[in-house]
């Protein structure tokens, strides 16, 4: 008689359901698992032994043999433990485990541990086969009790699992997030009112605050140029702080990215902020991958958030090259010779840079170091297409007044733009419209249509240029709270445009 009971294996960043499989038949006492189980796996013979023998089971005795399915899939992870310790602990049982999954890794007393590669299976889980019955260790129950879509179960031990498929009452409850949230058209939409840095700590400069709301209102990339010390580095860190509220759906994708890589996979209401040194490789930006294994570089670490390039001229040019994909896609595609995988990249875009080498030449009180060569090879480091993929570009001067706005009363504003998309039923933020939506979203009376046609007659616009000063001029309207694009719109967005 064959045993069955389900788990799952990472294939790049998404999920692949395995059916583990058990028989049991005379001959010399053998356990042996079969199916490209990794060392992982191969592993838990020893702790699946240990656990079963701790507990009172006298169950390898006999041949066993365990066998993942589809069998030429590469698989790995420790959180294969539980399910075949059930299929053995089970195997003179008649409970019908066919439509069960069941994760967790096995300590030697048959306690049931979490590991990091859970989540991200779930998530994917919860897309391909929802309402599924899943045991899972209690010690997660925090972390999985948000999860969507699936009838979660709890078990602390060996004997606790055993009980629990024997009896599935005890379904565990999802908890509610206690994050402040907006409702629009029965969808919540969580923020983090706690603003860690505040726009209040910069004096003057509201031109370039005034970029930076249009920027987070509509998630459109923007590039910062001035003199050293004029503010470039203290805007982009705080624009996190006033980013548009987050989906339920959008902080599942942000938690389980960051699992992948490592971190701790968790709830955030605030958007993710990677800031990553100009020393960096180019694997570490974009991502790697290897055989079935999937490490998502920084492009993919802020998934639905921001992406901070400080000193961007700084960056090797072949990363800046590289960033030209991803920034029109919103996503990354890595090919290798066995595996293809896909990150999400829908980041906000933050570049932040001097004007010349030495930096001064916005400057009124320092003088310039630098020659008309050394000027044009620093400015080539920025190709055309890559400046073609930047919505709005800011020119900082030197502060000239103490002019202060907090990001308190920016977020307000934000929010108000944010609704106002939403309530267009835009499930895109304004800069990451494609070119339906911007047909249906972005329209334009004649009076518009011929001075955007002019400006682009003149400052030879290319058609993506177009698109985007058509997206940035609906973030203005928004912020203006107009339901139409209106003449000074269109030329406010026109002057971010660089020329």
């Amino acid at each position: 008689m064959v045993k069955k009971l389900l788990c799952a294996t990472r294939f790049g960043i998404s999920a692949k359901i395995v059916q583990v499989e058990a028989t049991f038949s005379r001959g010399l006492p053998s356990f042996i698992i079969t199916g490209l189980a990794g060392n992982s796996i191969q592993e838990a013979k020893q702790r699946i032994s240990g656990a079963l023998a701790n507990n009172n089971f006298e169950s390898l005795n006999f041949k066993i043999t365990i066998n993942l399915s589809p069998s030429d899939l590469h698989k790995n992870g420790s959180h294969f433990d539980l399910p075949i310790a059930l299929l053995i602990a089970l195997q003179k049982q008649d409970v019908n485990l066919e439509h069960w999954f069941a994760f967790g890794e096995l300590g030697l007393d048959g306690y049931i541990k979490d590991s990091n590669l859970i989540y991200p299976l779930l998530l994917e889980i919860a897309k391909i086969n929802p309402n599924s019955n899943i045991l899972l260790p209690k010690e997660g129950e925090k972390l999985y009790s948000n999860i969507p879509n699936l009838n979660i179960y709890y078990a602390s031990n060996l004997l606790e699992a055993i009980e629990m498929l024997k009896n599935p009452q005890n379904k565990a409850k999802s908890y509610e997030f206690n994050f402040k949230n907006i409702e629009i058209d029965s969808k919540k939409y969580y923020y983090d009112d706690n603003f860690g840095l505040d726009f209040s700590d910069i004096k003057g400069q509201m031109v370039a605050k005034r970029a930076a709301l249009i920027a987070a209102a509509g998630m459109h990339n923007i590039i910062f140029e001035g003199s050293p010390g004029c503010g470039k580095s203290m805007i982009a860190k705080r624009m996190r702080y006033i980013m548009p509220p987050i989906s339920f759906e959008e902080m599942c994708e942000c938690a389980s990215i960051n699992t992948l890589n490592n971190n701790e996979g968790r709830y955030l209401a605030l958007r993710p902020f990677r800031n990553p040194h100009q020393s960096s490789s180019k694997a570490s930006i974009l991502g790697s991958v290897m055989q079935s294994e999937a490490k998502p570089g920084e492009i993919s670490l802020s998934h639905n958030g921001i992406l901070f390039f400080d000193e961007l001229l700084n960056f090797h040019k072949n990363i800046l090259e590289s960033l030209r994909e991803p920034l029109e896609n919103n996503e990354l595609s890595i090919s290798r010779v066995s595996i293809k995988v896909n990150y999400p990249a829908c980041v906000l875009f933050i570049g932040a840079m001097n004007p010349c080498p030495c930096g001064n030449l916005y400057s009124t009180q320092k003088e310039c170091r630098c020659s008309d060569i050394e000027r044009r090879k620093y400015q080539n480091n920025l190709s055309e297409p890559l400046r073609d993929r930047i919505d709005i570009f800011v020119k900082m001067e030197e502060n000239k007044n103490n002019q202060i706005i907090s990001s308190k009363e920016l977020f307000s504003k934000v929010l108000e733009a944010f609704i106002m998309q939403k309530k267009r039923l835009q499930t895109k933020l304004n800069g990451k419209l494609d070119e339906s939506d911007i047909e249906k979203f972005c329209i334009l009376n004649d009076e518009n249509k011929n001075l955007l046609d002019m400006a682009i007659q003149r400052y030879a616009l290319s058609f993506r240029g177009r698109q985007k000063i058509l997206k940035v001029a609906r973030t203005i309207a928004d912020l203006d709270k107009s339901t139409d694009i209106k003449k000074e719109h269109l030329l406010e967005a026109l002057s971010y445009r660089a020329i």
